[in-house]
């Protein structure tokens, strides 16, 4: 009878255990390393996005002081170019009236008239320099950096006109004294036939 005892005990004793064996089948397992490490990994790739973004503004920042600074290059050398026009300007001016007026070719009457047309243009280059001077010392017009780049631009453009009109005229003048001069040899000759 012990055997029979016994064999009923571990019967029920199978019977009660077997079902919570096959209850624990399909439940998840966590590892709690895992996790805390996984956890760690997230924060660590957030802490290094803040530093990225934080770079990308910087460099948003130093972008646009480089574009500052290059607007004001361009600025600078519009000026120095009109600025340069404008002494070759006068140069010009200076040394071909000057030949042009002491010319024995040219009349009374025309010499007021190339002193205006020379003067016009002097006036106007004036007049230019000054409203640039004006635009680059005072911020009245609110202008920005583009526009005033591009209006310095314009105004070199003008210059540089005004150099390929006065150097157009002296030729003019030069070619007409060239003219009443031959025309003067030839008048004058001494004829031998």
């Amino acid at each position: 009878m012990n055997y029979k005892k016994i064999t009923i005990v571990l019967f029920v004793l199978v019977c009660v255990l077997l079902p919570r064996t096959a209850n624990a089948q399909g439940v998840p397992v966590y590892d709690n390393t895992n996790f805390i490490s996984f956890a760690k990994s997230i924060i660590e790739s957030a802490k290094q996005t803040s530093q990225l973004l934080k770079t990308v503004d910087f460099l948003k920042k130093q972008k646009e002081r480089i574009e500052k600074v290059n607007a004001v290059i361009k600025q600078l050398n519009a000026v120095k170019a009109l600025y340069k026009n404008n002494e070759r300007l006068y140069n010009l001016i200076q040394d071909d009236l000057r030949a042009i007026l002491n010319s024995p070719h040219i009349k009374p009457d025309e010499v007021v008239r190339v002193s205006e047309s020379f003067d016009a243009i002097i006036e106007k280059s004036l007049e230019d320099l000054d409203f640039v001077s004006q635009i680059l010392t005072s911020n009245s017009l609110n202008m920005t950096d583009a526009e005033r780049t591009l209006f310095l631009k314009e105004k070199e453009e003008e210059s540089k006109e005004m150099v390929a009109e006065v150097t157009l005229k002296a030729k003019r003048y030069k070619e007409i004294i060239a003219f009443r001069d031959f025309q003067e040899r030839i008048n004058n000759r001494e004829t031998n036939y």
